[in-house]
């Protein structure tokens, strides 16, 4: 039997805010109090969303089957965002918020958080300037873990010319010890798209995860130390135009030969996506991984587009997607 439950993309999340800055809609958080009820099913169910969650038929967006939207009027607009049992609600009517809050309450019995200050581990604050989106206490608590608070922090997460390779290193004898560092530090990597890089890189070696590769995981943390409060600025003053980076490390990897991806999005001055993946395939030449490259920042940039129109924000200007020779 399948399971699913409501996650939104990090990417969503973004946007969200960065548009939220811009239009200066008010942001809350709400926390379902009773997620689940009973325990493991051993039945196949076959269930609809309840009306009270519908909110009177809100479109369910396929671009983000988290994504909840539901115009109330040409000057009234609600976006709803589920992750599991958390609830972001963005909407520029102060009243309706509160409405929709007590609709929710009395079909689900909700905690009301107020304004959106602390989700998923993502701290947010908001000033008249815009909104910063930062992981402090997940860093500090992550650096806290692994004994490196009194360690010297280094300037580079990784160093560049020393590239990592299969078989290097003696094996560890705890695998789980790299493994879950490594995946603390790619949920890290939503605000930090800095170190994106080389968690990836980090992320090649989990099936046997030597020394070399745990020490390189201690250098991203002492990074990290640099400045723990780092993150995303969404500025008030941004545009509503999509802009964006794409490059490519050609033939990166020493086992395989494969190249790296890497692109960035931004909405205005605010960044809102980004990746560094290896390509599946192994380009011949500079110029093929660049437009393979290109391909996926335009996959990419495409659905960003779907969901500015699923966030009723009409797109009208060409988009700008920037690359080298």
């Amino acid at each position: 039997m399948g399971t699913f439950s409501p996650v939104v993309k990090i990417t969503t999340v973004r946007l969200l805010l960065a548009l939220t800055a811009i239009k200066g809609w008010h942001c809350h958080q709400l926390n379902v109090n009773i997620t689940f009820l009973h325990g493991e099913l051993k039945e196949v169910v076959y269930m609809k969303p309840p009306p009270g969650f519908l909110l009177s038929s809100p479109d369910l967006l396929k671009n983000d089957y988290s994504l909840f939207t539901k115009p109330k009027s040409e000057t009234c607009f609600i976006v709803i965002l589920a992750y599991v049992d958390d609830l972001v609600l963005a909407e520029n009517d102060l009243a309706e918020i509160q409405s929709i809050k007590t609709i929710l309450d009395h079909q689900f019995k909700i905690k009301d958080l107020g304004n959106l200050k602390y989700f998923l581990g993502f701290e947010v604050a908001r000033t008249t300037k815009g909104i910063a989106l930062y992981q402090r206490k997940y860093a500090l608590d992550l650096l806290d873990e692994c004994g490196l608070l009194g360690t010297r922090p280094v300037s580079t997460p990784m160093e560049y010319s020393f590239k990592l390779s299969k078989g290097s290193g003696t094996p560890l004898s705890d695998v789980s010890q790299y493994r879950r560092l490594v995946s603390r530090l790619v949920y890290l990597t939503n605000t930090h798209p800095d170190i994106s890089f080389a968690v990836g890189k980090l992320s090649e070696f989990l099936s046997e995860p030597s020394n070399i590769y745990l020490q390189a995981a201690y250098c991203v943390l002492r990074y990290i130390k640099t400045a723990p409060a780092s993150g995303l600025s969404f500025a008030a003053n941004s545009e509503l135009h999509i802009s964006g980076f794409a490059d490519l490390d050609w033939a990166q990897c020493p086992d395989k030969r494969h190249s790296i991806t890497g692109f960035c999005f931004l909405l205005g001055s605010s960044l809102i996506s980004w990746k560094s993946k290896k390509q599946s395939t192994v380009s011949r030449s500079s110029s093929e991984g660049e437009y393979r490259s290109l391909a996926v920042a335009t996959c990419e940039v495409q659905w960003l587009i779907y969901l500015l129109k699923d966030l009723r924000i009409d797109h009208k200007l060409p988009i700008s997607l920037y690359c080298d020779s």
